[in-house]
C-alpha cells in the first residue's frame, strides 16, 4: 500500500507565518523532508520547521543548484528514492517548501520524480503564505483593488515579457533569480514603473531588507528576491 506525500507551504521565512494546518500536518507526519543546498546551510524551509519541531525529525534532501542537467537529474532521482522508501511502507511524508507548494516550488519536481517510482502515491498540498503577500504587508502595498490586475513573473522571464506586463497590468510581481535584478529594474525604469516599486529579500529572516526598488540600482539582489511594481504607490 502506497503512503501519502504532502507538500506543506511554510511561508516566506518567518516561523510565525506557518499556518495552523501546516503545523498540524508536519507534526503528525511520519517523515518530514526539507530541501538543502550543496553548501549544507540550513535553508528557509528547514529553519521554519526547526522553530516548531525537533531537528531530529527532519530529513534533508539535496537540491543543489547547478547548470549541469545531468547533476540536477541525479539530485531529483536521489531525493525521490529517499522519499519513495517510506511511501512504499504506507507512511505519510511531509515535504516543507517555502512559500506555497504550487507556486514556483521544488515540490512539483519532487512529485514528478516520486510518481515514477511509487505507483498510486497519494499527493496533497497545504497552501502557504507567499513572499509577495509578506512584502505587501510589510511595505504597506495593496496588491490589487477593484478592477486592478496582477501579473507574476520570474526575474528570468526576459525584457519583452516584462515590458509587456508593466504596460498592461496595474501590479507586476517578480520572483527569484535576483542576479537579473539590474536588468529588471532597467526595464521598469524605461517603462516609468520604478519609482513606485518595492524590493524585499530574506523576508522574515535575519538580514531582511525592504527598500524602494530604485535604491537597488547598481546592486545585485539575493536569489530569493521579490519586487512589487505598482502603477502608483498605494498606502
Amino acid at each position: 500500500m502506497s503512503g501519502r506525500l504532502i507538500g506543506v507551504g511554510v511561508g516566506p521565512g518567518d516561523p510565525e507565518l506557518l499556518t495552523l494546518k501546516g503545523l498540524r500536518v508536519l507534526t503528525n507526519a511520519d517523515e518530514i523532508f526539507v530541501p538543502v543546498g550543496d553548501t549544507g546551510e540550513v535553508g528557509r524551509a528547514e529553519a521554519v520547521v526547526r522553530a516548531h519541531l525537533e531537528p531530529g525529525r527532519i530529513t534533508r534532501l539535496l537540491f543543489a543548484l547547478s547548470d549541469d542537467a545531468a547533476a540536477r537529474a541525479e539530485n531529483w532521482t536521489n531525493a525521490a528514492r529517499a522519499v519513495a522508501e517510506p511511501l512504499e511502507k504506507g507512511r505519510t511524508c511531509a515535504f516543507a517548501t517555502i512559500g506555497d507548494p504550487n507556486l514556483y516550488s521544488t515540490f512539483t519536481y519532487l512529485i514528478r520524480a516520486v510518481k515514477g517510482m511509487v505507483h498510486n502515491v497519494k499527493v496533497n498540498t497545504v497552501p502557504g503564505i507567499t513572499a509577495m503577500q509578506d512584502l505587501a504587508s510589510k511595505s504597506g502595498t495593496v496588491l490589487a483593488l477593484g478592477e486592478e490586475r496582477l501579473a507574476l513573473f520570474p526575474f528570468t522571464a526576459g525584457r519583452t515579457a516584462l515590458r509587456s506586463a508593466l504596460d498592461s497590468f496595474e501590479t507586476v510581481v517578480c520572483y527569484k533569480g535576483g542576479g537579473r535584478l539590474g536588468e529588471v529594474l532597467e526595464v521598469a525604469k524605461e517603462a516609468g514603473r520604478l519609482e513606485a516599486a518595492t524590493y524585499g529579500s530574506r523576508l522574515g529572516m535575519e538580514g531582511e531588507e525592504i527598500v524602494r526598488a530604485s535604491e537597488m540600482l547598481g546592486r545585485e539582489g539575493a536569489y530569493l528576491s521579490t519586487v512589487i511594481f505598482k502603477s502608483g504607490r498605494t498606502v
